[in-house]
Order: C-alpha cells, then structure tokens, then sequence
C-alpha cells in the first residue's frame, strides 16, 4: 500500500486484523507492506488514516491472485467484440475484479476502481484478460484481479524503460502493486516493420524492467506468438514483407523463452481468417495463457504447451524429428496428414516434406531431398499446421539447420 500525505504525517492502514503505521516522507511519500493474507471472497473493508483525521475508506476488497496482462489491440479486445461466448452475462463473475487503465492518466498516479467482473465494467475489459482470470478462478476457487493497460496499435518501445511514454504513464505507476505475474501480447506493429533483429532485445529488457520495478525477478512472464496473418498482401507498415516475414518474427519472440519463468502460447490454429489482423478467439489464448501459470506457478498437473521441437537425426533421405511437450502424445489435430514440414538441400530451396508420426514423441519425415541442410515446420504466415498433442494445443513452428 502507498500513497501520499502532508509530509511528515503518520498514517495508519488497517486490513484483515492488521496494522501497519508509517511516516511521510519530506515529499509526503509513504509506503507500507501488509503480511501475508489467506484468499478470501468475503469483501471487508480497508482503512487508511492519518494523524490529522484524514479517512480513506475501500469497502468490498478481496484477496486473491492479481496478474498484469498488457500488450497493444489483440489484448485490448473488449468482451463487447468478442463473439467466441453466448453473452456476457452469462461471462460474468463477481469474484473476478477488474481494473483497466486509461491512456490519459498522470505519471504520479493512476486513477480508477477495481470493478466486478459483470455489466459494463466487463464489456469494456479485455477478453483475454478476463477469459485469463476465469480460467484461473475456476480451477483456483479463489478471487482473481486483472489489471489491463493494453494500447491499441503500440509497439513496443513506449513499454520500454522511463523514456516510454506508455511505461511513464501506465506501467511505472502501477508498481510495486502486490501481483503474482505478467501476461503480454504484443508484436503485431513490429512485425508490420520487420522489427526481427532487435526485437529479442527489447523483449528482455522490457521483462527485466518490469521485474524489476516490481521488485521480483523471478516473477513469471507469459506472452502470446502473433497470430497467422497475410502480412505480405496488406499494406501496413512501411517494410515489404514476404510470407515468411512473420514466421521470422515468430523466431524473434521464441528468443524470449531463454529468459527465466517464461513461457509462450501458440495461435496458429485460431484464425478463421487470413486478412483479419484480430482474430476472435480470445477465450481460448486466455485459457492458454492460464494453463501455463496453473502449471508453473499454481502446481497444478496440467498441460500448458504443444508439442516444442527438441532434436533431429538424419538417416538418408529420412528425419527423424524428436518433440518435447508432447503431452500424452502426437496427434494430428484433424486427423489428415501432417503438413507444413518443409526440407531444402545445398541450394537453399524448400520442398514439401511426408511426415508420419513415430511414437509418442517423434515424427519421421521424407523428402527427395539427397543432402537436407535445413528443416522449418510452419514457417509461412498462412500456415495453421494440424501437428498438435492429445491435449489439444499446438506444435511450436521451428527453422533448424542440420549439422
């Protein structure tokens, strides 16, 4: 808890039996730290004085798991846009709290409520926030807060450090609010500008300063691969683009996983259209999203990712391709053949390869190709390959060189 006073003042917080009193600093800062806290869906009150008779009062406060879940539109999309789900009321849950950050705020401070997650307040939320925290709340039976300070159309420099604007305003002043960790998803702009190179750059930086500035450096990070879009046929951007462009930038996000505690949910399978640059399936990324923090930060058994590619041999004209996360094993996703396996020799050009599955984990592919220096699977913005594991989540795309 933190705020401001007259300086000098000594002001008291009162929450769930306890106590916590402080001084305000020369600036009138103060800050103080509440212990630990069962969950509780009970609202109870909480109080904040100081000495000069000064009152704050927050009635109907729950404790529960708070997740950060920022990016530009595709997790800015609104409840109100989704139609992935009935109605929402029938989405609506009193146990989730919602709190979403404008674009208009001070750098000192960030007004606003905590609200229901029903009604308006809800329209007006991101989906995969929400869809996030129902997961997580009905697998958890605890309350759960999502902060949202998505920004339509961003990239992802104004997140970035104390000289970006949406860091200064919308970030910066949240911290060091008491949350368990971040979800992100992010990337369309910068795939619009072929941003490939730097991008892994300033991906760690922005997770590394956001650990930071909330005092956590090991606090997880969760963040969405952009989806399958005909990049090469639109005319945003000021980069040409070819169909292989956004496989690139797929490359340029998966550098992130080298970070600690981090991990990625793949969309290839949800898009029903190519030239749409926000597809509608944000009930299933939040649930994605939700699978990896249920898994590594909850502890509980459940599979949170598709198939990973590990390692290959080659044995004539045949690859022998070794996945990890396979979950209870490989399938394919529609039951036809496995596609989007590619194999190029010497000369650098590409050919379909035959791809059947060996195993639980393996896939064997074959190809005319005599001498195969290089493998990809999905790598092309149309691709949505059918390569999943029996939970239903799937295959990571990959370029591999052999050697």
């Amino acid at each position: 808890m933190w705020g401001v006073a007259s300086p000098g003042r000594s002001v008291t917080v009162e929450f769930g039996g306890m106590v916590r009193t402080v001084q305000a600093g020369r600036a009138g800062e103060w800050r103080v730290e509440l212990g630990p806290l069962d969950a509780s869906a009970i609202g109870r009150e909480l109080l904040v004085q100081d000495d000069a008779g000064e009152t704050v009062k927050f009635k109907n406060v729950l404790v529960g798991e708070v997740w950060l879940c920022s990016g530009q539109s595709n997790m800015e999309y609104t409840m109100r846009k989704n139609s992935k789900f009935d109605t929402v009321e029938e989405a609506g849950d009193a146990e989730i709290r919602l709190f979403l950050v404008g674009t208009h705020y001070s750098r000192r401070e960030t007004r606003g409520v905590w609200t229901p997650a029903v009604g308006e307040g809800l329209r007006a939320f991101s989906a995969p926030g929400y869809f996030f925290a129902k997961e997580l709340h009905d697998r958890l039976h605890v309350p759960v807060g999502v902060i949202a300070n998505a920004v339509p159309g961003s990239a992802i420099e104004p997140f970035l450090g104390d000289s970006g604007k949406f860091y200064t305003t919308m970030v910066k002043p949240l911290a060091p609010y008491g949350i368990r960790g971040f979800c992100w998803y992010q990337g369309e702009t910068n795939c619009f500008e072929n941003d490939t190179v730097a991008y892994p750059g300033k991906m760690k930086k922005l997770i590394e300063g956001w650990r930071g500035i909330w005092e956590g450096a090991d606090l997880p990070f969760y963040f969405v691969q952009i989806a399958p879009f005909y990049y090469s046929k639109s005319s945003g951007g000021s980069q040409a683009h070819s169909v292989e462009s956004e496989a690139d930038f797929w490359g340029a996000q998966e550098k992130a996983l080298a970070l600690p505690n981090t991990g990625m949910v793949v969309t290839s399978d949800l898009v029903d259209s190519l030239q749409d640059l926000h597809p509608g399936h944000k009930r299933t990324v939040g649930r994605r999203l939700a699978l990896w923090a249920l898994a590594k930060d909850y502890g509980q058994e459940v599979a949170y990712s598709g198939p990973v590619f590990k390692s290959l041999v080659v044995k004539g004209r045949k690859i022998g391709l070794v996945f990890n996360e396979v979950g209870s094993g490989l399938i394919s996703h529609n039951g036809k053949a496995l596609d989007w396996f590619e194999v190029a020799g010497p000369d650098g050009k590409f050919v379909p390869a035959k791809a059947k599955i060996d195993g639980g984990d393996k896939v064997v592919l074959s190809s005319g190709v005599k001498d195969p220096k290089v493998v990809r699977f999905g790598w092309n913005e149309a691709a949505q390959p059918n390569l999943f594991n029996k939970e239903g989540l799937p295959a990571m795309p990959f370029r591999v060189n052999v050697d």
